[in-house]
């Protein structure tokens, strides 16, 4: 052993280099001594060098997810590639009171997240709302939604055909029955950023790498039908680290399943979803990687500074990007369409085919534009109703669910890292009543349908 040390010392390669100068050699000896003594019995020297960035052993609570969630539980409780927007025009009030409250968490930003010693959070807003367009088809559904979210106190308005025109003229309302006009949108890498160094300056260890497993101990519960269950309470969690095969054992008292589109993937490896036919373990969680395309486009001669996040009934979007004449757009593809989730490709024949002619229909001054470039990301799709799933699973008590909320987590993190912190601090809601979107709602098959999923 001595003879490796010996020969791993900088100061000892330096006496065949013949063009090395001897100024540092003092130094270099100095650090050799102090090396020397940290190998003594007694010393926490090791021959062999830990990998940088390994996660605790032990830990209160684990949150498997690094995206807007992950971070706001974090920052409650102690791909980031999106378009960036809060809107509260939902059909369900819960989602609407969830934006709501996010949208006040935001405003006041500084209030939670700021540190000490950095400079203030600016999440760069768009203030020029969020803009639905309903055809005769589906105006009555505005409608319907338009109260409930009056009810539940959201600033949203209905616009005629002659007042959307009126106050968007370069738009054409061609078979527009009802618009409905909200609030903001943001810049979502700011806001990730902002959790993540609250979170951080909070105690909180951040570490990278991939889950591979849990360990758990199995007891078994006979339930009033007299099915046999195997109720699991998770002791470990395996992190491998990335670029390696080493990994690190966490033991932990609870972990929170924040993993978007990976949280499925999560919790199978739990057994969720392969167990006997028509028994709980049965019901896989309905969650599902889907992968958007955003395109960025170029136009000088386009609506401006007033474009609000547009949604067109056709299915597009789109919105402004800064002050230069850019602009981002895309759409959902059919069911039937759905991209392959294993590369992160872009389809650039898919704005070609399926989204430019429906953008320049809507906004005639994009018949003239250029993509300036395009990205493509995944998101956590819920299968069951296209909404959150919070809450307890009943076959591991000690695993709580933040996950599948179908392109509007971004804007309701801030609220549902409250309710999920909530959850496990005080052992319920407190702020706002997520019991809707419970998990159980997935096995008792009951959906809890959202309608304005964009």
């Amino acid at each position: 052993m001595w003879h490796k040390l010996f020969t791993s010392v900088p100061a000892f390669r330096a006496l065949v280099a013949p063009c090395r100068s001897f100024s540092n050699l003092d130094a270099q000896l100095r650090a050799f001594r102090d090396k020397a003594a940290r190998a003594m019995p007694g010393s926490d020297w090791s021959p062999i060098e830990l990998t940088p960035g390994l996660p605790p052993e032990r830990a209160d609570v684990v949150i498997v997810g690094g995206g807007v969630i992950g971070w706001s539980i974090y920052s409650q409780a102690s791909t980031v590639l999106s378009c960036g927007g809060i809107r509260q025009q939902f059909s369900l009030k819960e989602n609407s009171l969830l934006s709501l409250f996010s949208a006040h968490f935001m405003k006041n930003i500084n209030n939670h997240l700021w540190v000490v010693n950095e400079d203030p959070v600016d999440l760069q807003f768009h203030h020029s709302g969020y803009l639905f367009l309903a055809s005769e088809k589906s105006a009555h559904i505005m409608e319907e939604n338009y109260r409930t979210q009056r009810y539940a106190g959201a600033k949203v308005a209905l616009l005629s055909p002659s007042q959307l025109k009126e106050r968007f003229p370069w738009m054409n309302t061609e078979g527009v029955a009802l618009a409905s006009l909200g609030w903001a949108g943001l810049t979502p890498w700011c806001l990730l950023n902002a959790l993540r160094q609250k979170a951080v300056s909070m105690g909180v260890c951040q570490c990278f790498g991939e889950v591979t497993g849990f360990k758990c101990a199995t007891n078994l519960a006979e339930t009033t039908d007299g099915e046999v269950l195997n109720v699991k309470r998770i002791k470990y969690v395996n992190v491998r680290m990335p670029n390696s095969l080493e990994y690190q054992p966490v033991e932990y008292a609870i972990v929170v399943n924040a993993a978007a589109a990976n949280s499925g993937k999560i919790a199978a490896m739990l057994g969720i979803g392969l167990g006997p036919k028509e028994s709980l373990s049965d019901f896989p969680l309905p969650v599902e990687p889907r992968k958007r395309f955003v395109y960025v486009v170029h136009c000088p001669d386009g609506p401006g500074l007033d474009t609000p996040f547009l949604i067109d009934y056709s299915g597009v979007y789109c919105r402004r990007e800064g002050l230069g004449g850019t602009y981002i757009t895309g759409m959902s593809p059919e069911e039937t369409e759905e991209p392959d989730i294993s590369n992160l490709d872009v389809d650039h024949e898919f704005f070609q085919e399926k989204v430019w002619h429906r953008l320049a229909h809507r906004i005639p001054a994009f018949e003239q534009l250029m993509v300036s470039s395009a990205w493509a990301g995944l998101y956590d799709y819920n299968t069951f109703d296209q909404n959150g799933i919070t809450g307890l699973h009943p076959l591991v008590p000690n695993m709580f669910f933040a996950t599948g909320f179908s392109s509007h987590g971004l804007q309701q993190s801030p609220a549902n890292g409250l309710a999920v912190a909530e959850l496990i601090l005080d052992g319920g809601y407190k702020t706002i009543d997520l019991s809707a979107f419970d998990l159980k709602r997935i096995l008792l098959q009951e959906p809890m349908l959202e309608r304005n999923i964009v």
